[in-house]
């Protein structure tokens, strides 16, 4: 069951919404006016996977369950968002379809901005709407660097960047004496130096037993032997180049979680208490000046 109540969501609140975070205090008033505060009790679906997407939500309090249907039709948990958390605010722009199921799991307060009432917001200031597009076209951005800095990089092209003309003849090497080319190469070689020193030349440089012949098939192979290991040392070294690359990844996503739920905890913890307490002692300054008057 969902009640409607006056809106009491603070302009911070408000502004910790990526799409609203370039807003003035003017303009983030505003939007605060068309938000609709539910009371909303536990286990109340808020929307279904393949609902059109009509509204953010933002929670004042209570808990919300953010999940999806496996293959199996299991329920999958995506995400428990509680208070100061957000979801939906890309519906409001684009209006596809959800892509998760949402549910109150916990007695909740939200506030809620229809899709309809934040277009006819953005007609009616084209401004804010440039201020919207800047701070989304920020975020890009600063995703975009990240991904020239970023730690994951294709192997295959580090590998190449470091090998040398040596390591290049090796691989080369390595790559035609491991093929049917090869095979094919020999035989015909020896077939030759065989008819050759046999049928075709009355005195043949070398008669049967074809000693030269097996002097030389013994040089090719002794050459053959390290230059093979070489090729498999540089594929070894390759091995390493991944795992080092894969534990610099790790490494980074370690950390980044770590300070997401850094910043989580202290948002959780300290800001939002405090600007929900500020806020309601500027709502009950508000009330008793509004008696005294009366």
């Amino acid at each position: 069951m969902a009640t409607e109540l006056p809106p009491v969501m603070t302009l911070e609140a408000l502004r910790s919404v990526p799409l609203f975070s370039s807003l003035d205090d003017e303009a983030t008033s505003e939007l605060r006016d068309l938000l609709e505060v539910r009371d909303v009790t536990g286990s109340t679906p808020l929307f279904r996977s393949g609902d059109s997407g009509d509204a953010m939500f933002l929670i004042e309090s209570g808990r919300v369950r953010i999940s999806v249907k496996d293959a199996d039709g299991n329920e999958v948990t995506l995400a428990e968002l509680a208070r100061g958390d957000f979801f939906g605010e890309m519906a409001i722009i684009d209006g596809k379809a959800r892509s998760a199921d949402a549910t109150v799991v916990e007695d909740a307060r939200l506030a809620i901005l229809p899709r309809e009432n934040f277009l006819s917001f953005v007609r009616r200031k084209p401004d804010v709407a440039l201020k919207m597009l800047s701070a989304i076209t920020h975020r890009l951005r600063r995703t975009d660097e990240l991904l020239r800095q970023r730690v994951s990089r294709n192997v295959n092209e580090e590998e190449a960047a470091r090998m040398t003309v040596a390591d290049r003849m090796a691989d080369m090497i390595a790559e035609f004496g491991g093929s049917w080319t090869f095979i094919g190469a020999a035989l015909a070689l020896i077939f030759f130096w065989m008819v050759l020193n046999t049928f075709i030349l009355t005195h043949g440089f070398d008669p049967a037993p074809y000693q030269m012949l097996n002097l030389v098939l013994a040089v090719i192979a002794g050459l053959q032997a390290p230059i093979i290991m070489m090729s498999q040392n540089r594929q070894g070294g390759k091995d390493r180049l991944r795992a080092d690359l894969d534990y610099q990844v790790n490494l980074k996503n370690e950390l980044a979680l770590a300070e997401i739920l850094r910043r989580l905890d202290v948002l959780e913890s300290e800001r939002l208490p405090i600007l929900f307490e500020e806020q309601n002692r500027r709502l009950g300054s508000k009330t008793n000046g509004a008696e005294t008057k009366q």
